[in-house]
This record gives C-alpha cells, structure tokens and sequence, in this order.
C-alpha cells in the first residue's frame, strides 16, 4: 500500500508519524515533507497548493490513498480533483472547505443551523467597519475572512488596537486578499477547547478532546499564533460537556451542510469557548488542527489507515456504488485497497492516556523571524515517552535549521497530565536554537484542575 500526506508542518509529521504504524505497513510519501517526516516516509518536493502536480504525482506513483493535511490544498479543491481522476483522497470537497476557507460564510452556517456562536457582523467597506467598532464596547473580536495561517484573529482589548488591527486587514492588507473582508465578533469568556471528528459524510466519531494555546506568551498574553502548545484530555471536557456539544454543535452544523447538499467527508474541528452560558464555536476548521493532532493521534488505539481508508471509500449520496465490489477503485487503475468497514462498523478505541505538546518558535514569531539556525540536541531527546514533530525545519550543509516559524512540537506521554507535561518540557530543555522561544504554562492551569 502507498500512502501520500500532503504538508510539510508538525501536523503532517504526526500523521505520517501515527500511519506509519499501522499493520497495513504502508510506503508513505510526504509533499513536501520535512526533515523530521523524511525519517519515516520518502519526501516529495512538490508544495502543498500545487493540487495539478499532487494529482499527477499521486497518478504516476500509483498512490492507494492521499491525507490532506493543510487548509490551502482543501480550499483550492484537492480532493475534487483528485476524486476526479479517480485517486482515493481524505478530506471534504471545496465546497465543504468553506467552513474554514471563509469565517462569513461559516458564521451564516451556524446561525442557520442553530448552533451557539458569537455575535456578529460582516464588512467588506473599512469606513463602515470603523463606524461600528467605534459604537462597540471592547473587548472586540476581529477576524480576517480568509486563510491567514492560524493568525488573521485579533482579540482586541482597546478600541485602538481593534482600529490598528483592522486596519492592518482591510488598508494595509497584512494578510493578503483573506483580510478584504472582515467579520467584526462579540469577545466571549471561558476555558478554550478542541473536539474533532472523523466524518464520512452520513456518520461521525468523536476523537478525544484536546485544548490549544493561541497567544504566544505565558499567561495568554501578546499576538495570537497557529498555536503554541496543547495538551489532551481536557478537564474541563467532561462526558455531559461533549455531549452537548455533540448534540447542539456537531449533529445540526452536519445536518445543516446536507441540507445545503454538501456530503462533508474528512475531519471537523470544532473550536470552542466554554462559556458559563454553555459551549459556544469559536471557529470550524475542515481538517486536523495543529498541534492538536500532535496530542490527539498519539492517543488513538485503532489504526488510523483503517479509518481513513473508511472515509475515504465511502460512497456519496449521489454516487451508485456496487457493493458486492472488493475494491472502490478499478484494480486496473492502480489501486488495489480492499474494501475497509464503514465509520459506524468501526470501533475507535483510544489510550488512556495524557499528552502535552510544547511548541518551540524562531524569536519573533508570529512576527518576522529568523531562518537558517542550527538547532542541537534532537537525537538525545527521542524516547519511548517523548517524540519531536519537526514543523519548521530544513537541512542546511548536513545539519538541521530552522526554516519557520513555528519549528518544532515537543510532546510527551504519561499517565497523567503531570507526568505528561513533565516529559515534554524535560526535553525542551534539551533542546537550543539561537533565539528559541516556548511558552512554559502549557497544560499548567488543566494539570491544577484535574487535581
């Protein structure tokens, strides 16, 4: 079996990471991959938005099965394409992309489909988004639109920082065409969580819950990043509180998409603000989050081949399937998979377990920062209860750099939250890069709490 990730980041280095444990003993290609994934699978220099090559690198190389790993490759319609040429791909269609590639349109989708959000209010005219703002008492919410890389969101504390920041959007365009339109939120209050889920487009499972530090200092103080550490399980997540959001969130956001006739397939994720009103959607993202997958896949028992496979092969509701088939695909075609349960014959175990992941950055991140620094100490640091998903990283004359902003996820295994986050941070403190910069509070408030 060949398995092709696309991405280069610390998520896709958690997927190839978790498929390449899999009985099916998959070959795994990554594009483009980086030095950390190149350990465990053959990396492809073809970038993660150049869907027309992806497909025909997928096409020649006779790839069984494609994971999606970031949003661009999802909004510029991967995975119907790929569906197309008849290549078996996991994730949803652009279409169903749209409850992340566009903050407006998710946001009428919550409020068609009745689900707890936010208050509101979308501008395209800077001067009018101004005049609002103005009238707001703050703290206020700002979102830019489109795909900004995990930072196109500005809690604003003062009406100055709302005004400067939405300036930054929609004048100076900071954030590209994604900032052209802006959705102005009321700021809700509350513990933050993350709760994915596997989705065939009929069926779902919940993964186990995972909570992500956006701000990139201790304490949630200073800009938001992509996100600078997590850790799973949530204490805050409790069985009445996942249950809720699965029946008030997950069941009528996915209904809502039938009836709008989007099959959505892949993963959703589901950020939340627990809110003392009950939980509330911060935001829907339409693959794996990072560095959630970095903490939640380290906890999954069932194989990960298997329930992509799944996904992957089930059929649309417009799509005649012969179900008397060993295979979804002609054999003739390349591929060979065989015909794998569906999501609901499924059984999804997970570990009981804790994990806490410590994101490492460049000095300046989310801002402008530095490439090309040598980073020590990465081989003393793998153990059974430790491992290092490389998110920005390149070789550079034999050694391994950085080369983004965010360079590596650190996480650690352990019974408990506290023993979990002991081993993540034991090996942070191994590691050095000239300006390495790591929050020193991840899980700290959750390991107080689950005491």
């Amino acid at each position: 079996m060949k398995i092709l990730v696309v991405g280069s980041g610390g998520r896709e280095h958690a997927l190839v990471w978790k498929l390449a444990q899999s009985p099916h003993q998959p070959a795994i290609y990554c594009a483009p991959g980086n030095p950390g994934i190149a350990a465990l699978a053959t990396c492809v220099p073809i970038q993660a938005d150049d869907v027309e090559q992806l497909a025909k690198f997928a096409k020649e190389e006779r790839i069984d099965l494609t994971v999606v790993g970031p949003e661009v490759a999802l909004a510029k319609g991967i995975v119907d394409l790929f569906e197309q040429q008849d290549l078996l791909i996991f994730g949803p269609r652009k279409a169903g992309a749209q409850i992340e590639s566009s903050k407006s349109w998710a946001k009428q989708l919550m409020l068609d489909a009745g689900v707890p959000t936010a208050a509101y209010r979308v501008f395209t005219d800077l001067a009018q988004a101004r005049d609002f703002i103005l009238k707001e008492t703050p703290p206020v919410v700002l979102k830019a639109d489109g795909l900004a890389a995990g930072k196109g969101v500005v809690v604003a504390q003062s009406t100055e920082e709302a005004l400067s920041a939405l300036d930054d959007m929609m004048a100076n365009q900071v954030f590209g065409q994604a900032g052209a339109q802006v959705v102005v939120e009321q700021y809700l209050t509350g513990p933050e969580a993350t709760l994915l889920a596997f989705v065939d487009g009929t069926d779902y499972v919940l993964m186990v819950p995972a909570q992500d530090h956006k701000p990139v200092f201790d304490d949630n103080k200073g800009p938001n990043t992509g996100g600078m550490g997590t850790y799973s399980p949530v204490p805050d997540m409790t069985d009445d509180v996942i249950k809720q959001v699965e029946t008030t969130i997950v069941q009528p956001i996915l209904q809502e998409l039938k009836q709008r006739g989007i099959h959505y397939k892949g993963v959703l994720y589901t950020g939340l603000m627990l809110t003392a009103d009950g939980p509330y959607v911060i935001e829907f993202n339409a693959r794996f989050g990072d560095p959630e997958t970095q903490v939640v896949l380290p906890r999954l028992k069932t194989d990960l081949v298997d329930i992509c496979l799944s996904i992957a092969q089930s059929p649309y509701e417009d799509q005649d399937v012969d179900q008397d088939q060993n295979t979804v695909q002609d054999q003739e075609k390349g591929t060979g998979n065989p015909k794998t349960p569906r999501l609901s014959e499924l059984k999804i175990e997970w570990f009981d377990n804790a994990a806490v992941c410590v994101v490492i950055t460049a000095a300046g991140y989310p801002g402008n920062y530095k490439k090309g620094d040598m980073i020590a100490g990465l081989a003393a640091v793998e153990t059974a209860r430790t491992v290092v998903f490389h998110a920005g990283t390149a070789w550079q004359d034999g050694a391994i750099v950085t080369n983004g902003g965010r360079v590596l996820g650190v996480t650690g295994f352990g019974e408990t939250l506290q023993q979990a986050r002991e081993q993540a941070y034991a090996a942070v403190h191994s590691i050095e890069f000239a300006g390495m910069h790591y929050r020193t509070d991840i899980g700290k408030k959750a390991m107080e709490r689950s005491k």
